[in-house]
């Protein structure tokens, strides 16, 4: 290749490595408007459309549609945690998690909405924020008409049909829905404390 490093012994291989280099993308998606300049990475992401992931942890259940997500999870039963920050003992297993942890020292908010002045961290957030835009909430509840357009929100409704109170009070047996509600409970016993 005159553009890089790479060389082979078979010249429809080089044919196939050249195709990123000369921006060609002729692997199109049939259920989206993706292509890809490499078969590999369109069969790749045919898997989003399928739901397929055959990768499998040995250690766990999960399932994944790469070897390169699954090697970095696979980091999670070895406990390395190779990714350090610098101004705190923050530790983690990918770069990205990493670069993402970096904005709570920094305030930076690279996700911009193009519709308001709102921005944010992280790009799930942006997502979120959109669907107040257009009204969308395609969180559904299966046992009532409740929807919302963020999934924290349908988790916190499933617990009035499971009744289920997963915050509980570290002095008292108090427990409760939300977070905020255990927060209220706990400034009670910081009064007390102080009185």
């Amino acid at each position: 290749c005159k553009q890089c490093k790479y060389s082979s012994t078979h010249a429809s291989n080089l044919k196939t490595h050249m195709l990123p280099h000369s921006g060609d993308k002729p692997f199109s998606c049939t259920q989206c408007n993706y292509s890809s300049s490499q078969a590999v990475t369109l069969k790749r992401h045919m898997r989003t459309h399928s739901g397929e992931k055959p990768f499998i942890c040995t250690q766990c259940n999960l399932s994944c549609t790469t070897t390169a997500y699954l090697k970095t999870h696979m980091l999670s039963h070895s406990e390395e945690m190779p990714f350090r920050c610098t101004q705190c003992n923050y530790s983690c297993t990918t770069a990205s998690d990493l670069t993402r942890h970096m904005r709570t020292h920094s305030g930076e908010k690279p996700f911009k909405c193009e519709q308001c002045d709102y921005s944010c961290a992280l790009a799930q957030h942006l997502k979120s924020h959109k669907l107040t835009h257009t009204g969308e909430k395609p969180f559904a509840c299966k046992q009532c008409s409740y929807s919302s357009s963020r999934s924290n929100n349908l988790k916190q409704h499933m617990l009035s049909h499971t009744g289920e109170k997963p915050f509980a009070c570290k002095q008292c047996n108090y427990s409760c829905k939300r977070p905020r509600d255990l927060k209220n409970h706990t400034r009670k016993h910081t009064a007390k404390a102080k009185a």
